[in-house]
């Protein structure tokens, strides 16, 4: 009973810790949701991409006065839609492009930030700053996490259907344009509800890892989206209580529980595969 007071019911006795674990559910459970559909459609780097390239949208609402999350989203769906334009119109491949276009807006935003002055922090821009959210942070967070929560579960067969089959998908009336930009409007959505979370660096690693496990751990999607929410949320818990014990960064505890699951989810999934692979014994001859 000692150890679960000191790990469990000690760290929730702080007013921050109980904020911090509100935020790092919330921002596990989009996250996750989002990351199945971006392993699915080989999407990791858009993650990437975006989550990089609003920093200089930030700088700029900090300059104007304009809050700060609309000059994150409108730089973020910025970026797709270049990403998406220079695809189509170009010989460049897709990874390529987004190599050139997040690592771009990603140094003008730097630039931009040592040149201009600002009240912002850049440690808390790029890493988040969970154990500092307050409840208007987290009611922000909520007003974004929760509604494309439930447009994902609920539209999740369209989106799906799209990434796998698109010419089946517009067979049975559905708009893949929308659901394809929808997809990135919800991708911009979720990494401007993380930031003041985890911040632009480590909401890559939520976009990617929760997704990947319940790729490597079942075959359905459902199931898929089930263990990815369900891993995310286990590892936002216990990377935040670690985080606490440790005295350590809280981001970074959540995305590092969240690898070694991924290690153990693939050693699993490894181990299954070779037993599958392996020559069955023959029956003995009478």
């Amino acid at each position: 009973m000692s150890l679960i007071d000191s790990w469990l019911l000690a760290p929730l006795a702080h007013d921050f810790m109980l904020r911090a674990l509100l935020v790092a559910v919330l921002v596990g459970t989009v996250c996750a949701l989002l990351s199945c559909f971006l392993i699915l459609k080989g999407w990791s780097l858009m993650g990437d991409a975006v989550s990089h390239a609003v920093l200089p949208g930030i700088v700029i609402a900090a300059m104007t006065g304009l809050p700060l999350a609309a000059g994150a989203f409108a730089a973020g769906l910025g970026c797709a839609v270049a990403i998406g334009y220079l695809k189509e119109t170009s010989r460049v491949k897709e990874d390529t492009v987004m190599g050139i276009v997040f690592s771009g807006m990603f140094a003008l935003g730097l630039v931009l930030f040592v040149k201009v002055e600002t009240d912002q922090h850049l440690n808390h821009i790029l890493f988040g700053n969970m154990l500092g959210v307050r409840w208007g942070d987290i009611a922000e967070t909520a007003l974004i996490a929760v509604p494309v929560s439930a447009i994902m579960l609920a539209k999740r067969r369209d989106f799906l259907l799209q990434a796998f089959d698109p010419a089946h998908a517009r067979a049975i009336g559905l708009n893949g344009r929308v659901l394809h930009f929808g997809l990135l409007i919800m991708l911009a959505l979720t990494i401007v509800a993380s930031l003041k979370a985890v911040g632009i660096i480590l909401v890559v690693a939520m976009l990617i890892a929760p997704g990947a496990i319940g790729f490597l751990l079942t075959r359905r999607f459902d199931g898929m989206l089930l263990v990815a929410v369900t891993v995310s949320v286990v590892s936002s818990v216990l990377g935040t209580l670690l985080s606490y014990h440790l005295d350590a960064a809280t981001g970074p505890c959540i995305v590092v529980v969240q690898a070694v699951i991924f290690l153990a989810a693939l050693a699993a999934n490894l181990r299954r595969s070779a037993r599958r692979a392996a020559p069955q014994p023959e029956p003995a001859s009478r």
